[in-house]
C-alpha cells in the first residue's frame, strides 16, 4: 500500500475534491480588507471567509470515488517535483459574467507560470480519466457569491473604484489536495495532501 493509499484509506467512498493553492499571508490580509470595506448588512452577497481564501486550479466533481485519489495525488506529486516555486501578482477585481449583472465576484491572479501549473494539473488529471474543463482556466481567487442580485446595485458603483486594487505579491510554493465538506452553514474545507514544488528554477 503507498503512503496516499495508506492516507486515504479512512474516506469515505464518495468525495467532493479540488485542488488548490493559497496566496501568502499579506495578500491575504489586503484582500480581506477590501471585503469588509465592500461588505454591508443585508447586501445579498455571500462574502468568502478569510480561512477559504484559495485559487482552486482543478476541481474535480462532486462526487469522486475515493480510490481514485491515490493515482490522482501520485501524478500531482510528480508535477509538483518537476515545477520550481514561483511569485504571482493578485490585483483587480472582475466578475462572472461581468460586473454589471454579476454572480461571483473575484480578484485576478498574474504569472504565466501559475497558467502553465494549471494546465499540467488538468493534462495529469485527464490521464487518469477526470474530465476536463469545459472552458479555459482563468487565474482568479473567489471572494463572494451574489445570492440577491437585485440587492446589489449599490455594491456595483464601489466594485468599479476597487477595479484597480494591488494586493501585493506571493510566493506559491505547494499545491494541496482538498476535500469539501457541506452544509447548511456552507462549506468547509479539509486538506488531505501537500505537494511542495521541488523543481529548479
Amino acid at each position: 500500500m503507498t503512503r496516499f493509499e495508506q492516507s486515504f484509506a479512512s474516506l469515505p467512498d464518495k468525495v467532493r475534491i479540488f485542488l488548490a493553492i493559497r496566496v501568502g499571508d499579506d495578500v491575504e490580509a489586503a484582500i480581506y480588507r477590501l471585503i469588509e470595506e465592500l461588505r454591508a448588512p443585508n447586501d445579498g452577497v455571500a462574502w468568502a471567509r478569510r480561512d477559504k481564501l484559495h485559487v482552486t486550479l482543478k476541481f474535480l466533481g462532486t462526487a469522486i470515488d475515493s480510490a481514485r485519489l491515490a493515482p490522482l495525488a501520485e501524478a500531482v506529486a510528480e508535477v509538483s517535483k518537476a515545477a520550481a516555486a514561483f511569485q504571482v501578482r493578485t490585483r483587480g477585481i472582475g466578475a462572472f459574467p461581468n460586473l454589471r449583472r454579476p454572480r461571483v465576484l473575484w480578484t485576478g491572479l498574474e504569472s504565466q507560470l501559475l497558467i502553465r501549473l494549471a494546465s499540467q494539473i488538468e493534462d495529469a488529471a485527464a490521464h487518469l480519466g477526470f474530465e476536463r474543463a469545459e472552458r479555459p482556466w482563468a487565474p482568479h481567487l473567489t471572494i463572494a457569491r451574489i445570492r440577491d442580485p437585485r440587492r446589489v446595485r449599490s455594491l456595483l458603483g464601489r466594485l468599479q473604484e476597487a477595479n484597480q486594487s494591488e494586493f501585493g505579491e506571493s510566493r506559491v510554493g505547494e499545491i494541496a489536495l482538498y476535500r469539501s465538506h457541506l452544509s447548511s452553514n456552507g462549506s468547509t474545507y479539509e486538506r488531505l495532501a501537500t505537494f511542495p514544488l521541488s523543481g529548479s528554477e
